[in-house]
């Protein structure tokens, strides 16, 4: 009989090594299957200063490689292969290009990643200009002028967020009237550094070693214009890396796996962590929140069955 682990969580970032972490301390034989690199997104910030117990920062990667020491030290196993395929029962099974693995329980940690633009050079400049987090990044633009693009709550929220930094910011999309709920429409209206461009995209970078100016086209007029930035932040919705779930675990209209505070998905012995999952803040210390969850959890569904007797599963 193939090896059965207690748990595989899939995703080496905050949150499948948290899971990880808190799993092999409980006891639980755990194995990260990582397709690239340790970290995941948060590997390629710069600069985290937000994460407690680093007062001076630390940057994504080297934070990334501190929780993989910190789950290996208590027998963590990890392998570097990519998921193809997972197959719910018991044992759960986890198909890879490196062979089949088995499991009792199977932490979802895969992430979710910036939807971009689609504009030249839009990613060769990423960290010169162009940023997709301004929580992450936005105190590099204190008293400098900064443009959101997008129209949802996540852009208007950021824009406020940025006000707060930014002598301005220009809140740039393409429609004539934002997606934002009403109470974030009020705020942004008082906000006096933010000027929102109505209709407007962007079309292309003015930029030398980093990005300087906007060029800016009309969706009604076809006018064109420019303006001077020190950055642009695009807030234009996440891509969640799901597909592995979709057609055996609930989804979200927008592909996010549906999964409450507990991270129990609506499959039994599955649990999703990180920015893969339905909520509403998507940081690595709350990634990390979700891991030490999912592993309480799935410890208890292990030796309690309690799961599968039908206890806490999602209300629908």
């Amino acid at each position: 009989m193939e090896k059965i682990y207690d748990m595989i969580v899939v995703g080496g970032g905050p949150g499948g090594y948290t899971a990880a972490l808190y799993g092999a301390r409980a006891g639980l034989d755990v194995l990260v299957i990582e397709r690239m690199s340790v970290g995941g997104q948060m590997a390629l910030t710069g600069d985290i200063d937000n994460y407690p117990g680093f007062d001076e920062g630390i940057d994504g990667f080297t934070l990334g490689m501190r929780i993989q020491a910190g789950a290996e030290r208590f027998g963590a196993k990890t392998e570097y292969a990519s998921v193809t395929e997972l197959i719910p029962g018991m044992p759960i099974t986890v198909r890879t290009d490196a062979g089949d693995y088995f499991c009792r329980t199977l932490v979802f940690a895969t992430g979710a990643y910036p939807r971009k633009l689609g504009i030249p050079e839009e990613e060769s400049l990423v960290g010169q200009g162009i940023h997709y987090c301004a929580h992450c990044d936005g105190r590099f633009y204190k008293g400098k002028t900064v443009a959101v693009v997008g129209g949802g709550n996540s852009a208007a929220e950021d824009a406020l967020y940025l006000s707060h930094l930014a002598s301005k910011v220009y809140l740039i999309h393409r429609r004539e009237e934002l997606r934002a709920d009403k109470i974030y429409k009020t705020a942004l209206e008082g906000a006096k550094n933010v000027e929102i461009l109505y209709n407007t995209t962007v079309a292309s970078l003015v930029y030398d070693e980093r990005v300087r100016s906007l060029c800016l086209d009309s969706t009604v007029g076809g006018g064109k214009s420019e303006i001077e930035i020190d950055a642009l932040f695009v807030s234009v919705g996440r891509v969640p890396e799901s597909a592995l779930l979709d057609g055996i675990a609930e989804l979200d209209p927008s592909g996010y796996v549906v999964a409450d505070e507990t991270t129990r998905t609506s499959v039994e012995g599955i649990f999703a962590v990180g920015d893969v999952r339905t909520k509403a803040l998507r940081q690595v210390i709350t990634a990390a929140a979700d891991g030490a969850t999912a592993a309480y959890y799935a410890e208890k569904y292990i030796s309690t069955g309690e799961e599968a007797a039908g206890v806490g599963h999602i209300d629908k």
